[in-house]
This record gives structure tokens, sequence and C-alpha cells, in this order.
């Protein structure tokens, strides 16, 4: 008799620990940084387009350099 109770309480535990393991954890936006995530997400938008608008800018400071030289 003890060892089925001493089973039960095995499977019962198992199963209880097989519960808490299906849950996913919560994604980045959905926790308690949530807030911070999402700012941080809108500033990479701002980095890409800065980092594009440095090479345009660089790009045509050295064809500007290159037309002055190559005027002389």
């Amino acid at each position: 008799m003890r060892w089925l109770i001493f089973f039960l309480l095995v499977c019962a535990a198992l199963w209880y620990i097989r519960g808490i393991e299906e849950k996913p954890p919560p994604t980045a936006e959905e926790s308690f940084i949530g807030d911070q995530v999402k700012v941080l997400r809108k500033a990479e938008g701002f980095e890409k387009d800065y980092i594009e608008m440095d090479k345009q800018h660089q790009k045509k400071l050295e064809e500007q350099i290159e037309k002055d030289s190559g005027g002389r």
C-alpha cells in the first residue's frame, strides 16, 4: 500500500513538472522590459538610416575630392 501511495505521489509530481515546462517563456516585448525593447527596436531603424546617410555623405565627399584634385 505504501508503494502505491509513493507511486501516485511520484506520478503527480512528474505531471506537475511536465505542466510547468509546457509554458513557453514570454518574449522580450511581453516581459517587464517590453517598453525598453520597443524603444531599442525603433532606434535600430534610426541607426540604419543614419549609417546609410553617412555612407552617402562620405561618397559625395570622395567624389568632390576626386573632382577637385583631378581638375588642377
